[in-house]
């Protein structure tokens, strides 16, 4: 079944364009010209992945992003005209699961859609499958990983974690104790060459940390190694 992406963008030539080019990959493509109407669509029919302008009329692309992250997981990829450090991590604190700048090549948005793809694309065990086994599943204190059905629990209770957020913590308490740069991080989860990206893997751990803390009850697993990068200890 071919995934459905959703392209929530006002300006009808861009939008087009990234349609055509999405299209002849073999998705399925639904459009919104405005936050409301993207909410809408999001709440009404299943979307595999939204690509999100920052600047709508009415509700805003940061605002929609906050909503959809208040029940959804679905992987979201920004859009903005403006390209600074701070539009970056503001629509990365939001939710967002990765970002670019206009103008952008085509080919390249492509390629950041199949790759946040992949990445869900075994986010949900099917029904019927059977139990998953405990050598697949990784326990630290009261945080249990299970990488059969890409979830995460506290003392039983789920914890809501992007695709890129369960990437990461998998990623660290598969080594407790070792210690992981921004760059090997951004290369093994995002599956893509470091461009001076680590922006978007601080912003990440610390979302993931302030998930963990708050469920844990203030106890802190994922530690920074100044001037190295981060680990998780055991």
């Amino acid at each position: 079944m071919s995934k459905r992406i959703l392209i929530v963008d006002d300006d009808e030539k861009i939008a087009k364009l990234i349609e055509i080019y999405l299209t002849n990959e073999g998705y399925d493509v639904l459009k919104a010209e405005d936050g409301l109407r993207a909410l809408e669509i999001t709440e009404q029919d299943e979307v595999d992945l939204v690509i999100l302008d920052v600047m709508l009329p009415g509700l805003d692309g940061i605002s929609v992003c906050m909503k959809i992250r208040e029940s959804q997981t679905t992987p979201i990829l920004m859009l903005s005209a403006r390209d600074g450090d701070m539009d970056k991590i503001t629509g990365l604190m939001t939710g967002a699961d990765d970002y670019m700048v206009k103008p952008f090549n085509p080919l390249e948005l492509v390629a950041r859609v199949k790759s946040l793809l992949r990445r869900s694309s075994y986010a949900a065990q099917p029904a019927g499958s059977p139990q998953t086994s405990q050598e697949h599943i990784i326990k630290i204190a009261s945080l249990s990983i299970d990488k059969e059905t890409h979830s995460a629990t506290v003392d039983g209770n789920p914890l809501k974690l992007t695709p890129i957020e369960f990437g990461i913590l998998y990623l660290l308490a598969s080594h407790p104790g070792r210690v992981f740069g921004s760059e090997e991080i951004f290369e093994l989860i995002w599956k893509d060459k470091y461009l001076d990206s680590s922006n978007s893997v601080t912003v990440h751990i610390s979302r993931l940390r302030d998930k963990l803390e708050k469920e844990m009850d203030g106890e802190k697993l994922i530690r920074t190694v100044w001037g190295v990068g981060y680990k998780l200890e055991s």
